[in-house]
């Protein structure tokens, strides 16, 4: 993983306007299924809600009185109708409303991405937009026909600050394809998307990111 490998950077019609050096500490990682699953995980637990929640015993509505008195009648001792073994009583032990998420080593997120660029990339899915070569007026039609040129229903745009906003909107009206910041680049979402483009002056963003 020391030499570095030339790479076509294709524009808005998909025809090749120059080359462009892939970083092989990024884009040469063997594959890591461990890693990858970790990642994904880790994302998932965060976007969580974590909102499910059953009432305690202070929570029920009802009397607080003693349903009858504690000894004399030869059943079991309660001291409230609110109790857990009576129907419409409380639940011991439920769920309570938090966080799923957890903490994951940074240097595990890192490899995480940088393993799912290079599996992009081995399975010649991965491909470089030249910037300026995209119009500044897009309609949904235009965003369309661009994706699937690749021979694809699936692909996920990884856009500048210069591109993102003409993209964003055309693309939001079609279901498998995505246009996503640079700021936003995670494995779950290159993994979930067959093809995966990335922009120019993105790419110089995520390799100053994932640089040791």
């Amino acid at each position: 993983m020391d030499q570095k490998e030339c790479f076509p950077v294709l524009d808005w019609y998909w025809k090749a306007v120059g080359e462009v050096e892939l970083v092989p500490f990024i884009f040469q990682q063997t594959l890591r299924k461990d890693i990858l699953a970790r990642v994904v995980l880790w994302q998932l637990a965060k976007r969580r809600s974590g909102n499910h929640k059953t009432k305690g015993i202070s929570e029920i509505s009802g009397t607080t009185r003693k349903p009858y008195r504690q000894k004399g009648t030869g059943k079991a001792r309660h001291g409230s109708r609110r109790s857990p073994q009576f129907v419409g009583g409380a639940v011991i032990f439920g769920p309570v409303v938090r966080s799923h998420s957890y903490s994951l080593n940074k240097k595990v997120r890192s490899l995480g991405l940088r393993v799912a660029l290079s599996l992009k990339k081995q399975e010649g899915n991965l491909f470089v937009l030249e910037d300026h070569s995209v119009p500044l007026s897009l309609k949904t039609k235009d965003c369309q026909g661009f994706f699937r040129k690749i021979g694809s229903d699936s692909a996920l745009l990884i856009a500048s600050d210069s591109t993102y906003a003409n993209v964003e909107r055309s693309v939001s009206n079609l279901p498998c394809y995505n246009v996503l910041h640079q700021d936003g680049l995670n494995v779950y979402d290159i993994l979930r998307h067959k093809n995966l483009i990335i922009s120019k002056s993105s790419l110089q963003h995520i390799e100053e990111r994932l640089q040791p």
